[in-house]
């Protein structure tokens, strides 16, 4: 086993942060193994999908797929964690971390990020996709695996079960917010040549209160550092460089009949984990049908863990101690 000080020379190294980012880091002393990656590109239409590559190439990995407005830096301390013989794709989607951004006045829509496995399984020439997705990442899992069924043969979703339950007045609301915070995005870009700015600590506690303390202060670096770029007028400063469209992105909303119904249709191995500390948007009650439906699967399996909505970058053997087994189960070699 490497001494956490192995460990935490290695993590430095292979993230190469600098500055602001290195501040932080501490010993991950539950690090048992690490492991390098790659950095990765694969063409889109409208540029590349950025990605990181864990482990070997010799057979399909498994996919990472992250929540709304983060990266594939945050499943950077659950990567060394995962079973060695499988490679891991850890993804950033359009407009995020180093991926490209849609054509300038775009808008984006969570259930187009189903076009994005497709161009993967294109690309490598996969007949069936095996994902861990995170957030937003699992509403949209939860829609192909349903969708398309024989395309997946290993579905592991992170605190979030489904899409949004089409509430009537939930719905108007988002879809009204959406359009007035499409505009004005806009009507910013085309003011401004650079985004604001901020000093590296005022970033983080932007990004603290965005996400309600949910990600420990060690962590941040590790999705900020695919997020930011360095001021050009004053370079003690970083902006956000993920696309701003993106904070007026549309999510999918079905009712719950229908997702009921696709639910039914979801019959690969499927793992669901909740956090219980992370902010949950249906009651128990409006998801028990659903989770009725997934019960049904013989292949489904539903744990909770004590922690925040990103419990996976905060305490990643918490969510490992539960992966593995079941990627073993259904990806053992």
């Amino acid at each position: 086993m490497r001494t956490a000080s192995v460990v935490l020379s290695f993590l430095q190294r292979s993230l190469q942060v600098q500055g602001p980012f290195r501040k932080s880091i501490k010993s991950f002393s539950t690090y048992s193994t690490t492991r390098e990656f790659e950095e990765i590109q694969v063409s889109v239409p409208w540029g590349h999908i950025a990605g990181k590559w864990y482990g070997p190439k010799d057979k399909r990995p498994l996919v990472g797929f992250h929540g709304w407005q983060d990266n594939a830096g945050t499943f950077d301390t659950l990567a060394p964690l995962l079973p060695q013989h499988i490679g891991f794709l850890s993804i950033d989607l359009p407009g995020h971390g180093l991926s490209s951004w849609l054509p300038h006045g775009s808008s984006y829509h969570s259930i187009d990020q189903l076009n994005i496995y497709f161009r993967l399984m294109n690309e490598f020439k996969w007949d069936k996709i095996s994902m861990i997705s995170h957030s937003m990442s699992a509403a949209d899992g939860f829609v192909f695996t349903s969708l398309f069924p024989d395309k997946c043969d290993l579905f592991i979703a992170v605190d979030l079960v489904q899409p949004l339950l089409g509430k009537k007045e939930l719905s108007i609301k988002m879809i009204t917010d959406q359009f007035e915070s499409y505009n004005k995005q806009i009507e910013l870009s085309l003011q401004k040549s650079e985004p604001p700015t901020y000093e590296f600590d005022k970033l983080v506690e932007r990004m603290t209160k965005a996400n309600g303390d949910s990600i420990l202060r060690e962590y941040y670096e590790l999705i900020l550092k695919r997020n930011i770029k360095p001021s050009k007028e004053d370079p003690n400063k970083y902006y956000f460089s993920r696309d701003p469209q993106l904070k007026s992105m549309s999510f999918t909303i079905f009712p719950n009949d229908i997702l009921v119904e696709m639910a039914h249709k979801i019959t690969c191995p499927h793992l669901f984990i909740t956090a219980k500390r992370a902010r949950h948007y249906d009651s128990e009650e409006e998801l028990k049908e659903v989770m009725d439906a997934f019960r049904k699967n013989p292949h489904f399996e539903n744990h909770v863990v004590d922690g925040t909505h990103y419990v996976h970058l905060n305490e990643p053997h918490k969510i490992a101690e539960i992966v593995n087994p079941f990627i073993m189960k259904y990806r053992p070699e």
